[in-house]
């Protein structure tokens, strides 16, 4: 590990995007602004996502960079200029919005503001928009809390296909992170751009394991997959790279840090360094 930080620190930033340019592969490297890039405005974080090698970028809500709702036309298009003069594709915005709430007032709200993100996305420059559910609650049956999830989503799925937006479902919540339960959500969906975002949590390793659970939601795949860093932790990520290469995935790989390094930067291009080797390492393998 010291070794491979050694060699990012040695590279210059030429020779560092020379060798992203040159790297054929259909797993592409970038970041979830969620803690490291939670602080930077957008000239900081294209910066030092091009110094780092993140050739894309999703971005949290509520973070400095800004991307809100609320932005004018003009300074929409602004942020899309600036993307669009750099290295780094903007990806879409990663929101919080969720479907799974008993108060029907609550639901509307989610789908109203889910369908301004959508909007906000189209209008910068990106490419979809992640959403999520956070809970089956015990007091209702878990088959209508399901059915439920999917209308919502089946309907920014149209939406968002009107705007040219992907729909990301993220695995994500308490009991909405068990795969089989994410296979009736995307069922219940019933949408072409509703896409699911694997994203690397405890409870893909379930019985009988990653692989099944993996096959349970591969073909709902969209253009992004959330890891966390790759070596931290023992959730078996050259398994999962394995899959993705064997079942010819080709989308974005974002990094959705959860350390706090002293140098953001640099951490960030030594997870560039260890995704490469991985993707070598399991491009070899299969």
């Amino acid at each position: 590990m010291r070794s491979s930080r050694r060699q990012f620190l040695r590279l210059s930033l030429g020779e560092l995007l020379t060798s992203i340019r040159q790297w054929d592969s259909s797993l592409k490297f970038g970041l979830v602004t969620y803690l490291w890039g939670r602080d930077w405005d957008i000239p900081t974080l294209i910066h030092n996502c091009e110094v780092a090698g993140a050739g894309g970028v999703e971005l949290r809500t509520e973070h400095a960079h800004g991307v809100e709702v609320h932005l004018r036309p003009a300074e929409r298009a602004a942020v899309s200029a600036q993307f669009a003069d750099s290295d780094v594709l903007l990806l879409g915005l990663g929101t919080n919005w969720a479907f799974h709430h008993r108060d029907p007032a609550q639901l509307a709200h989610e789908i109203t503001a889910a369908k301004a993100s959508i909007v906000l996305s189209h209008d910068v420059g990106g490419s979809g928009v992640k959403v999520k559910p956070d809970a089956l609650p015990s007091e209702v049956d878990e088959a209508q809390t399901i059915a439920q999830i999917g209308r919502a989503l089946r309907i920014l799925g149209q939406y968002g296909e009107d705007y040219g937006q992907e729909i990301r479902l993220e695995v994500h919540g308490q009991g909405t992170d068990r795969l089989p339960v994410v296979r009736r959500i995307m069922e219940a969906a019933d949408h072409r751009n509703v896409k699911v975002c694997w994203n690397c949590n405890e409870a893909d390793l379930n019985d009988p394991g990653l692989a099944h659970n993996f096959g349970l939601v591969r073909e709902f795949f969209g253009q992004t997959v959330h890891i966390r860093e790759l070596d931290v932790g023992t959730y078996p990520y050259r398994q999962l790279f394995e899959l993705l290469q064997v079942s010819e995935y080709e989308g974005w790989i974002l990094l959705e840090a959860r350390t706090e390094p002293d140098d953001r930067v640099a951490a960030l291009g030594h997870q560039r360094l260890l995704f490469d080797s991985m993707v070598e390492l399991t491009k070899k393998s299969g």
